[in-house]
């Protein structure tokens, strides 16, 4: 499967965190083949005075979405994330890591929603694909559209 996964930072050594997080995903699973560029933006959603330094990679591996969103989740806290926004209440973060667009075997692009059971009423949905906000966000579509094959 091919996955394309939208990181960002706004707190410490941003680029450092973003190429520890790439190392990471590369480790734990799967290999990045293309990332692209730098990409600075004012925060979304939110006011903070830092800004954020974010890139897209595409990641090849055997994991499926929910094992995948598990593993990127699980990367975001070895790296200093400590709890997820809730209810679109954004805040500062060490690393974000959003899975994007996702693509199988046979290049058919994998939509789907899948609902957060454990908890309906502040996150309703654990998972979908495509991002349903990735077109809106420049810091997501520009550098996205930089490495979509």
């Amino acid at each position: 499967m091919r996955y394309y996964l939208s990181l960002g930072s706004n707190m410490g050594d941003r680029e450092q965190t973003l190429r520890a997080a790439l190392t990471m995903i590369e480790q734990q699973i799967g290999s990045v083949p293309r990332r692209s560029s730098l990409y600075y933006s004012a925060p979304w959603g939110f006011d903070s005075p830092n800004e954020f330094c974010n890139l897209c990679c595409l990641v090849e591996t055997d994991l499926d979405p929910i094992a995948m969103l598990r593993a990127a989740q699980s990367i975001e806290q070895a790296l200093g994330r400590t709890h997820k926004s809730i209810d679109g209440i954004y805040h500062d973060r060490p690393i974000d890591i959003d899975l994007i667009r996702a693509f199988d075997e046979e290049n058919k692009e994998i939509k789907l929603q899948i609902s957060n059971h454990q908890s309906p009423i502040t996150n309703p949905s654990l998972l979908t694909l495509p991002h349903p906000l990735w077109q809106e966000r420049d810091f997501v579509r520009i550098p996205l559209m930089e490495i979509m094959l």
